[in-house]
């Protein structure tokens, strides 16, 4: 058998170790010659003391015995009690008499190894307001800070981290309807600059022609303040919160974070945080009047709202 690669002896240099060892010459100085160690010229001599010239060949690297593995008749039949049974692993080894961990193993293969795999996904519900307006959804993303680039643009990582740089909080409001977006570079998330990011938000939509009826935020420590809670109510807009653990029930802001992140602050090497932050109107202008919406037939979101203004109007004349 072939050795590898990487192997620093063949089975005719293994045979010149175990011939020099036995002239009297010490292990460390043939270790040193054929650039082993001195355990690997102990194992090859043990090896031969075992099993002569023979033992000195490449044995191969598969393991000795594989592990159990069940029947394609059986797999089936496993599967089918899993699912219409709900039977355990430890069930269906005892009705077909094998061995429980390898039926865990494969029912685990399978993603059948937890009970709510066998529960029948929900389906997804998609949703989009038709007003403008009518939903803005608010979310919050942390950016670390630096003074410098990084690893990834300099090649070197020593001298280039940012300890103690701190972090920048991205704070996103993305109208339902058209998907128009402000987005502002903040300090921090407390719950006073979180409802003044809320107020300026709001100026700049009603600039546009929208007039904001109801919030969605998720359950974060500034969108259950009291602050934040009596602005919105000041204000008469309704606040929806999304379900613990679930994000994806404000999936469009959750989603336009993904687009920023990758489209805006990963997209070019920046110098410093500050050139990227001053870079974000650039980007949100390209967003927001150029950049095609998928979910809007590639339309851009001041040309879907525009349409739907004009809807308005029009339905109102």
């Amino acid at each position: 058998m072939n050795a590898h690669r990487n192997a620093r002896t063949t089975p005719y240099s293994r045979a010149l170790i175990v011939e020099r060892y036995a002239a009297g010459e010490p292990a460390g100085a043939i270790a040193a010659a054929f650039g082993t160690s001195v355990r690997t010229v102990y194992k090859w001599l043990a090896r031969y003391r075992s099993g002569g010239v023979a033992a000195l060949e490449t044995r191969p690297s598969t393991p000795r015995c594989q592990a159990g593995m069940i029947d394609r008749r059986w797999q089936d039949v496993a599967v089918r009690l899993r699912r219409t049974c709900r039977m355990t692993a430890a069930g269906i080894a005892d009705r077909l008499h094998l061995a429980r961990s390898t039926v865990a193993r494969w029912l685990k293969r399978m993603g059948l190894g937890r009970l709510k795999a066998l529960e029948p996904k929900p389906p997804v519900i998609r949703y989009q307001r038709e007003r403008p307006g009518e939903l803005i959804h608010l979310d919050i993303k942390s950016l670390g800070r630096f003074d410098r680039p990084g690893h990834r643009v300099t090649r070197q990582r020593k001298g280039h981290r940012n300890r103690g740089a701190g972090w920048d909080c991205v704070h996103v409001a993305i109208d339902d309807a058209t998907r128009l977006a402000y987005v502002e570079v903040l300090p921090d998330q407390k719950r006073g600059t979180t409802t003044g990011f809320l107020v300026r938000a709001l100026r700049w939509f009603k600039a546009r022609g929208i007039l904001v009826e109801r919030v969605m935020t998720d359950n974060g420590s500034p969108y259950v303040s009291r602050l934040f809670a009596k602005a919105l109510r000041w204000l008469n807009i309704r606040h929806i919160r999304t379900r613990p653990y679930t994000p994806r029930t404000n999936g469009k802001a959750e989603r336009f974070i993904q687009t920023l992140m990758r489209e805006w602050a990963y997209a070019i090497p920046y110098r410093s945080s500050d050139s990227r932050n001053r870079d974000l109107a650039r980007y949100l202008d390209f967003y927001n009047t150029a950049r095609p919406h998928y979910a809007l037939s590639k339309q851009p979101p001041a040309q879907r709202l525009n349409a739907l203004l004009n809807n308005v109007l029009r339905n109102d004349s």
